[in-house]
């Protein structure tokens, strides 16, 4: 086995009404350097990841261990060093960006030649739904289903939207588990019907790039947000702000603390210090859109 790095991308999900479907990923890194060696080793170099845990309870070994035993296959003792840029319980896809690692972990060192639909899929069944790990796959920005009749996930990449991202991070964490716990279970067929109509047009808007509607039903979600503004700090205020220096819409970014606003080419930088200087406890800057997804090198 020879040396090697892998990349993943952080991703935001859902934006807004596009309720466990939609997810973009960002320019924000978990970075791999894997080197044979005689016996496992994980270390972590960077503030953002949890102590080491021993190989054998790693999140990204699981994995990887995983899937080399689905395909009969063992893992070869390796080094990896991991650096990361993508804050953990923060809605910015830490864990599926993981998941994504693990995979490729197991395809370099087995062999094992995966597809990119095989990957996903894997991913999928991991994850739990396809909406982080489709972007941090692939680059992008993604809508994704699985349907009862086939074994596998739909994925479509839209064009590359022309806007500028500005982000807010919070200082406090916010567990996936504790913000779909105050979601309903169920919803009525009208309050469906009206939920998914509205993720509909803003799939279509920013499509045809008319970003000014598809900001509006950004922030007009039925799914979630509604039930999980209270858990986020700032919610209405960052959204009522941003709107008024000149950015489209603002979203929860995945399950939250995090937000993510959409703004206008070349204003996001702007727009962003604006923001910060009005809410010193949170992270507010610009960033991009990842087109690349994950990378091996």
């Amino acid at each position: 086995m020879k040396s090697f790095c892998i990349t993943v991308p952080a991703s935001s999900a859902n934006i807004g009404p596009a309720f466990d479907s939609a997810g973009l990923a960002l320019n924000l890194y978990l970075t791999l350097q894997v080197t044979e060696a005689e016996e496992w080793e994980f270390e972590h170099r960077s503030p953002l990841l949890p102590e080491t845990a021993s190989h054998e309870d790693h999140f990204i070994y699981l994995v990887a261990k995983r899937i080399a035993e689905q395909y009969d296959k063992q893992l070869s003792p390796s080094r990896v060093v991991l650096e990361s840029e993508i804050p953990l319980a923060r809605g910015l896809g830490s864990s599926a960006s993981a998941v994504i690692a693990g995979i490729e972990l197991a395809n370099q060192i087995c062999g094992l030649h995966l597809t990119e639909e095989e990957k996903l899929n894997a991913a999928t069944e991991i994850e739990g739904h396809p909406d982080n790990v489709a972007p941090a796959l692939f680059g992008g920005f993604i809508i994704s289903a699985t349907t009862d009749d086939e074994d596998k996930v739909h994925s479509v990449k839209l064009k590359e939207l022309n806007t500028d991202l500005i982000l807010h991070i919070p200082t406090i964490e916010l567990k996936t588990e504790t913000a779909r716990g105050v979601i309903p279970k169920a919803f009525s067929r009208e309050e469906a019907v009206s939920a998914n109509s509205i993720s509909n047009v803003m799939i279509a808007e920013l499509i045809t790039g008319d970003y000014i509607l598809a900001g509006k039903m950004m922030e007009n979600d039925l799914f979630h947000e509604p039930y999980r503004a209270a858990l986020i700090p700032g919610y209405s205020e960052i959204k009522q702000m941003a709107r008024e220096y000149g950015a489209y819409g603002t979203v929860i970014s995945g399950a939250g603390p995090s937000m993510i606003s959409f703004a206008p080419k070349g204003k996001g930088k702007q727009i962003a210090e604006q923001l910060h200087s009005l809410f010193k406890d949170h992270y507010t800057f610009p960033l991009k859109m990842d087109q690349n997804g994950a990378r091996v090198r």
